[in-house]
């Protein structure tokens, strides 16, 4: 006979305490591998106007470490990534446990509310900025992982998916790619960090983009033909001169991250996710 399996069990007490810590955190710290590349990008720039732009990104997020602020006023609609592995068993259910843990995040660290309950009536605010946007994974292990990405509505609305045909090939992966940030210009509040799904269908290839942002800023895929896209796509965004927050510069991205699927024969499925300069993301293990 098999030796039984040992089982982790994780209370929902647990993961609500977790992502209520996780909401503050995530609102309140830039990661470091965004910091880094901010800064890196401040040492490069040529644009003055450019350059100081990116110092006063640089010294808003110092300033909402240390006095525990949020770094932008859209504190954004919660998107959780769970990793659960199969030999966890939970004591409740996992949703509820999420959404708890927003609602007391986002109510102790006074973080704004941005969920209206009706999306076009748009007169009632849930109040909690509940329900959050969850994505399940079932994986190996007896570990529960979690990562909260804060997501605002300004670079989210700049976001795209296109069903392309196969001909139209990377050439036009690049092309639809341009033009979106071209006529997104400063509304998405630049520098960018642009996820980028190709394949799948659909939903996968707008998954795969909004996956891709978790990755560190700039890490380079490790498919040496995706990691050449995402230097060829990076050039070409950085080309248009839009710069930091619209102002022109040579920073108009810190990166592009490019995830990809096998898809039908007949199609190209295209998403892109843009992301602000406040790439916030926080994860816990439990």
């Amino acid at each position: 006979m098999a030796p039984r399996r040992k089982v982790m069990e994780i209370s929902v007490e647990a993961i609500a305490a977790a992502v209520a810590d996780m909401s503050a955190e995530a609102n309140f710290e830039l990661p470091g591998d965004v910091l880094a590349a901010l800064r890196a990008a401040r040492d490069a720039e040529t644009s003055v106007v450019a350059r100081d732009v990116l110092g006063q990104l640089i010294e808003n997020a110092r300033i909402a470490h240390e006095q525990r602020i949020a770094l932008c006023q859209d504190c954004g609609i919660a998107v959780v990534f769970a990793e659960l592995g199969r030999d966890v068993h939970l004591d409740g259910d996992l949703y509820q446990a999420i959404n708890r843990g927003v609602r007391e995040g986002y109510r102790n660290a006074y973080l704004r509310k941005s969920m209206v309950l009706d999306p076009l009536r748009r007169d009632t605010n849930t109040g909690d900025n509940t329900p959050a946007i969850v994505h399940l994974k079932l994986v190996e292990g007896d570990r529960l992982t979690l990562t909260l990405a804060p997501k605002g509505g300004g670079s989210e609305n700049m976001s795209a998916v296109w069903m392309m045909v196969p001909s139209e090939g990377e050439d036009g992966v690049v092309q639809r790619i341009v033009e979106r940030i071209q006529q997104a210009g400063g509304k998405p509040c630049p520098p960018l960090v642009l996820g980028v799904g190709l394949g799948g269908n659909l939903e996968k290839a707008a998954l795969m983009a909004k996956e891709s942002l978790l990755r560190p800023v700039g890490q380079p895929s490790p498919i040496p033909e995706v990691a050449a896209l995402e230097g060829r796509l990076l050039e070409a965004v950085n080309a248009t001169g839009i710069g930091p927050m619209g102002l022109g510069g040579r920073t108009t991205a810190l990166a592009v991250h490019v995830e990809r699927y096998p898809c039908h024969i007949a199609s190209l499925p295209l998403a892109l996710n843009v992301q602000c300069h406040a790439a916030r993301h926080v994860s816990r293990v439990l």
